[in-house]
């Protein structure tokens, strides 16, 4: 008996790090060509049922304005996920932001879906600018935003 849990103790230690692999995505954001403020976006993934998973990155680092960010705001703070290190500066009109996210490899071609909300002051809301459907087919695509998000693509 002392042999099986051994056994099993060991083959968990060993298959368990091959689901946390998070495969390195390029993230990149162009906007439109507005005049304003810069954005504030929020990146996050959505579960195969539509339902919040996590957010992938915040650009606009003053939790007061994330607010305006109301449907991601509501979902994260509902799932207490901490967003300390996943945020960067807001993002202007014309410029693109390119960074580097982890997604987990087990999400890629799993029904999960990437979602970017913006928010400009004084500009309004935009939820779902841009929605990419996490696919190894969509990797490189290039999908267009239907307010201050001019583009989105992620490339694994």
């Amino acid at each position: 008996m002392k042999k099986l849990i051994t056994v099993l103790m060991l083959a968990t230690a060993l298959g368990t790090p091959t689901l946390a692999f998070a495969k390195d995505t390029k993230l990149s954001i162009q906007m439109s060509n507005y005049w304003g403020p810069p954005a504030y976006l929020a990146v996050y993934l959505n579960k195969p049922d539509g339902t919040f998973d996590s957010t992938v990155w915040v650009a606009g680092g003053q939790s007061r304005y994330q607010r305006d960010l109301r449907s991601w705001f509501r979902a994260a703070s509902s799932s207490n996920q901490r967003i300390d290190g996943i945020t960067g500066a807001s993002i202007g009109g014309g410029r693109t932001m390119q960074v580097d996210v982890n997604i987990a490899d087990s999400l890629i071609d799993a029904g999960y879906t990437l979602h970017v909300d913006s928010a400009v002051q004084d500009g309004g809301l935009v939820r779902d600018d841009a929605v990419l459907k996490l696919t190894q087919a969509n990797s490189g695509t290039v999908v267009a935003g239907r307010g201050y998000v001019g583009a989105l693509s992620v490339s694994f």
